[in-house]
């Protein structure tokens, strides 16, 4: 699953209070090459929830995005949208 698919989901069981981020437990990883697109990467940004995305990404292994949610002039920097593509 692609983790910006996983950072939309959550849960809706009944009875579970906050039903997001869902853990992701990790049994084999597997990257798969796609396009890199900056239009698309700069308009689902302001949609994503950064603190989820990060956790996700480290539980997969991939530590390369700040800690912090960047700024959006963040978005103007190659460097950071080929980290965020990843």
């Amino acid at each position: 699953m692609r983790l910006l698919t996983h950072n939309m989901l959550s849960s809706n069981i009944k009875g579970v209070a906050n039903g997001f981020p869902l853990l992701i437990e990790v049994e084999k990883v597997i990257e798969k090459q796609v396009d890199f697109n900056p239009d698309f990467l700069k308009n689902i940004f302001p949609k994503i929830e950064w603190q989820a995305l990060v956790q996700a990404s480290r539980s997969m292994g991939y530590s390369e995005l700040p800690e912090e949610s960047p700024e959006s002039s963040m978005l103007d920097s190659d460097d950071f949208l080929m980290k965020f593509h990843h």
